[in-house]
């Protein structure tokens, strides 16, 4: 069932579960249209917690647990963060009641614009962020460009602002795809595929049918840009109704539509020729994203020079390979987006080339997955792992032989330890290859605190 405002009468309730910054935006959405709607959380919050997230006083909150008025209601929106397997889930799949993500509902608020969805395991924030500056500087048919989904804002605040003909570039993660049966951007791309959250999803089939649907409901006159060199994607390309466009970054690829020619990026497909310096951001997959989100820009109409601009201009996203500072001549870098292995190789083979200099924080919430593809890298680049967090057992074994090690428990400690024994041109990169939430809110908590950390060892 496709969600749409005008199939459920007016006054119907509405309930959103998950008291997130997504969860209660659309709360208020719902509310403001009209409807009846309850936020239901299943951990305890303070009596202040609606206010202070400023949930209209219409939107009646309930915390500490799901009840029954739960499966009273005529629709529920799910937060990405619940479990699909989770009981309060199969109770609202048991009572019929259909089931609707935040991107789909708010969404169906807005006015005609262009949907561009970028996902992917690893590299959404970093496209989705540089896609949304081209079609800043684009303008396409005069319209804004408004960045949302799983970086910057819920949808469901913009929808006030949006108006027709802009444009919304929507970073969109598995678990937001899971619940958006009728998702149908005009432009998405699917940047790569490695096993990961296995543990939400119950297992690899399911990730895949998730990643799938940001083009399976897609026009046939719509776009979906594919990475080349990447398996997976290259199979599930098999599968996609719209115009298919592909990336290569390996050298002297053909028959692609974004490749690496002479120090520059070509790009060629239709009517569209040109070849433009990328950012300068280190790695191969900085190029596949800069590829990537200019073959997005391109099929969505922007210019190639305003695609040249923003490249110029661009200059990363925060927590990923960011510089943190340096102290007592030790290069500090932010990681902490990289939240599972595949994303802290790319890390290292990024700064590969530096040498055997790295003392790598690595740790946190365990994903169900085998740290050992880490293991050559660590071994050629790698001068010791800081170990922090509930995974370190785990990652301590998978790594064993590779490097030392050094059982930290805190990053306050893997600090500490590595300034103590570090050398000048050394580098202490945070790139955990976990999830952050035994220790920490979320990675960009986790990232704020190892930058203030590095800032006060610096002062």
């Amino acid at each position: 069932m496709k969600f749409d405002k005008a199939s459920f009468a007016p006054r119907s309730k509405a309930c959103v579960l998950g008291f997130g910054r997504s969860g209660a935006a659309c709360a208020n959405l719902l509310a403001e249209a009209g409807f009846e709607v309850l936020l239901s959380e299943l951990k305890p919050l303070a009596p202040d917690a609606g206010s202070k997230a400023g949930l209209l006083p219409s939107v009646r909150l309930e915390s500490g647990g799901h009840g029954p008025e739960v499966l009273k209601c005529s629709f529920v929106v799910k937060s990405p963060g619940i479990f699909p397997a989770s009981e309060i889930i199969k109770k609202i799949r048991k009572a019929g009641i259909p089931i609707f993500s935040e991107l789909e509902v708010s969404l169906s608020f807005c006015p005609p614009c262009r949907v561009l969805a970028v996902t992917g395991t690893n590299g959404k924030t970093t496209t989705a962020t540089l896609l949304h500056l081209v079609m800043e500087k684009a303008a396409v048919g005069g319209g804004n460009a408004w960045l949302a989904g799983n970086v910057g804002k819920p949808l469901a605040l913009l929808v006030k602002d949006i108006r027709a003909g802009d444009s919304i570039v929507l970073e969109v993660s598995s678990y937001q795809l899971e619940d958006s049966s009728f998702f149908a951007p005009d432009v998405s791309c699917l940047l790569n595929v490695t096993p990961d959250h296995i543990d939400h999803h119950g297992g690899m089939d399911n990730y895949l049918a998730a990643k799938r649907k940001v083009f399976s409901g897609q026009a046939k006159n719509a776009w979906c840009v594919f990475n080349a060199q990447d398996e997976e994607c290259r199979k599930m390309a098999l599968a996609c109704p719209s115009k298919a466009l592909w990336f290569s970054s390996a050298e002297g690829t053909d028959g692609v539509n974004a490749r690496v020619a002479g120090g520059k990026l070509r790009f060629s497909f239709g009517k569209v020729s040109c070849d433009i310096l990328p950012p300068k951001l280190p790695g191969a997959h900085n190029l596949e994203n800069a590829m990537c989100a200019g073959l997005m820009a391109l099929a969505a109409g922007a210019a190639p020079v305003a695609v040249a601009d923003a490249f110029a201009a661009f200059k990363g996203v925060e927590h990923r390979i960011e510089e943190a500072g340096v102290v007592k001549g030790v290069r500090c870098i932010n990681d902490s987006k990289a939240t599972n292995v595949d994303s802290t190789l790319i890390a290292l083979r990024a700064l590969r080339g530096e040498g055997r200099k790295i003392w790598l924080i690595l740790g946190g919430q365990d994903k169900g997955l085998p740290y050992a593809p880490l293991a050559p890298l660590v071994k050629e680049c790698v001068k010791a792992v800081l170990l922090i967090g509930e995974a370190s057992d785990k990652i301590e074994s998978g790594l064993a032989g590779a490097a030392a090690m050094e059982r930290c428990g805190t990053m306050e400690n893997a600090l500490s330890f590595c300034l103590k024994n570090a050398e000048a041109g050394d580098i202490l990169l945070l790139s955990p290859a976990c999830a952050s939430f035994d220790q920490f809110r979320d990675f960009e908590h986790r990232g704020w605190h190892f930058k203030a950390l590095v800032k006060a060892a610096g002062s």
